[in-house]
């Protein structure tokens, strides 16, 4: 079997504006796309799987339901849609931090899990974030790593590219 390339991305501060320190995307009301986002989501899809690998403690801790996240997917993945931009896959950790998963980030579960499912050739993929969590779990799955956004993370982990706006990442990756 050929396995496949993939695009890992993280939600929040990836795709969609973060929530307030402290908070979370607890519904569709809230969720507010960054620029640019579905144009290259399309670009990555000629060549890659895109996976979403999304941190949500927000469910452990009450704020919101997994039916919550699901349905913030399912109305991400539609509006995506309209502009040619699919999500092949998306995961989520629904753990509180001191639950110590083998899936929340900066453990590479998810990703894992992913390329178990999907076939994924992992040292030919990347892991696309904004924190060093994100960089972490991609580094322990094998994959190439995007910090994307604050490079002040870049003091405590150091990742293969660095991409200031969304728009550099195409050009990272071949």
């Amino acid at each position: 079997m050929i396995k496949k390339r993939a695009i890992f991305l993280d939600r929040d501060g990836v795709i969609n504006k973060k929530a307030k320190e402290h908070d979370y995307i607890k519904n569709w009301g809230e969720f507010e796309f960054l620029p640019h986002v579905a144009d290259v989501i399309s670009q990555l899809n000629k060549k890659f799987l895109v996976v979403v690998a999304s941190n949500q403690q927000g469910i452990s801790r009450g704020l919101m339901t997994l039916d919550d996240v699901n349905s913030i997917h399912a109305n991400m993945k539609s509006e995506l849609k309209k502009s040619n931009a699919i999500i092949d896959k998306i995961y989520v950790c629904p753990h509180y931090i001191k639950e110590r998963c083998a899936c929340r980030k900066p453990e590479p579960g998810m990703i894992l899990q992913a390329a178990k499912e999907l076939g994924i050739d992992l040292p030919n993929s990347y892991m696309i974030g904004d924190s060093i969590t994100d960089i972490e779990a991609g580094k322990k799955a094998g994959c190439k790593t995007v910090l994307f956004g604050d490079t002040t993370a870049m003091q405590k982990v150091k990742p293969d590219f660095i991409a200031r706006t969304i728009l550099e990442i195409p050009n990272f990756i071949g």
